[in-house]
């Protein structure tokens, strides 16, 4: 009898293990398309994009910003953009502006992408946009952004509650899923009309741009970070005295580059027009292309 047991435990003990192992393998087919890693393609270049609401974009849209090659893409960051815009937040489309939110318009990044898409041939496009109007630095801090949202009014609050509240944390997290499909090549911030006035500034800057750095696995010599000036006196600008500051960011960050706004015109004392909007993003973009020209030439 004991003899008949124990073989009776075996023969269960077979038939668990090989129920278990059905099991799993079974989990690992049935498991949703979309969690299937993807493939990254190195020519695939995305660019994370942050700051105020010249970032998020404040030109006209006019008929000739309305046509995008296919290879110009955007991965929407809002919340609010699946009811504004339809798109998801995590996913890519064809970057027709707005590329920020339902709220805003035409941005450099817009004439940055299509700069860069005409360069190259052989490539794709990707920009992630995250812009809060107004906001101090601080809102963009990795640990700064929750002191900085306890003080602000209702309406800043309701631009970093559409980044779940923090959007650095967007920012990142949405650099992530883009590394899912491509390759980060660079950094693009446009920042100083609030708050900026400072010697400060450059080294949260710094800050701000190394945590990303590590937070996304990136190495400093292989991503620059374009900073673009603001609006100048000459053309209605009442932060161009920022410019003096934002100049010195170089001498902090070695891998930082300074756009020029000079000569892109302004329809207030803080945006620039649809026309200075693709001015500075064409700007934005040959400074891009001269980088990788100097990279491969290394």
């Amino acid at each position: 009898m004991r003899k008949y047991r124990f073989i009776l435990f075996i023969v269960i003990g077979l038939i668990c293990e090989m129920g278990c192992s059905g099991d799993s393998d079974s989990f690992q087919e049935e498991k949703p398309e979309g969690e299937k890693k993807e493939v990254v393609d190195p020519n695939f270049h995305i660019y994370l994009c942050f700051g105020q609401s010249n970032m998020g974009g404040a030109g006209e849209i006019e008929i000739e910003d309305r046509t995008v090659d296919e290879r110009f893409q955007v991965m929407s960051a809002c919340d609010s953009d699946p009811v504004s815009l339809h798109r998801q937040p995590g996913s890519w489309y064809k970057a027709v502006p707005p590329l920020c939110s339902g709220d805003s318009k035409l941005s450099m990044i817009d004439y940055f992408g299509r700069t860069l898409v005409k360069k190259y041939f052989d490539i794709k496009v990707g920009v992630i946009v995250v812009a809060i109007g107004g906001a101090r630095l601080d809102a963009f801090d990795k640990q700064g952004f929750r002191e900085y949202y306890r003080q602000t009014d209702s309406w800043q609050k309701e631009q970093m509650d559409n980044y779940g509240g923090s959007p650095y944390a967007r920012l990142v997290k949405m650099g992530q899923k883009a590394q899912q499909s491509g390759v980060i090549k660079g950094i693009l911030f446009h920042q100083g009309e609030s708050g900026g006035k400072t010697d400060n500034w450059p080294k949260e800057v710094e800050k701000i741009y190394n945590d990303l750095l590590v937070d996304l696995n990136l190495k400093s010599e292989s991503v620059p970070l374009l900073v673009g000036e603001l609006l100048y006196q000459d053309q209605g600008g009442i932060c161009w005295g920022m410019n003096d500051i934002i100049a010195t960011l170089p001498n902090v960050i070695e891998n930082a580059h300074v756009i020029s706004a000079e000569g892109c015109t302004g329809q207030d004392n803080f945006h620039f027009t649809s026309v200075g909007y693709r001015k500075l993003g064409i700007r934005y973009g040959e400074k891009m292309i001269e980088l990788n020209n100097k990279n491969l030439s290394n």
